[in-house]
């Protein structure tokens, strides 16, 4: 079964299914104005190209089917509160082998 999308021509247009092999998936780090620290990365699940779809310079079009992953390294002074939802550390145990659990 083929999977159609509407392509940025405005086109209904087949999705091609593209392989791929994840080589890195570096870190960005950033740093905001109140002194908080951020790591995000993204991690590719799919890719699919949009059959007969090019952009301004004639590069094929890809649909990517993503996730971005984004942790607080360091939270600004004074920012930190109590938690607002999930476990608190306290709570979390690990087993023998180091995996958590509630």
């Amino acid at each position: 079964m083929e999977t159609k999308v509407t392509g940025p021509s405005g086109r209904l247009v087949d999705l091609i299914p593209v392989d791929f092999e994840q080589t890195a998936e570096p870190w960005s780090t950033i740093e905001l104005i109140d002194g908080t620290i951020l790591k995000a990365k993204i991690v590719f699940a799919g890719v699919s190209r949009l059959d007969g779809e090019y952009d301004a310079v004639g590069n094929p079009v890809y649909a990517i089917n993503q996730q971005m992953i984004v942790r607080v390294v360091k939270a600004g002074k004074g920012l930190r509160g109590d938690p607002t939802f999930g476990p608190t550390p306290k709570a979390v145990k690990t087993d023998s082998v180091g995996a958590g659990y509630i």
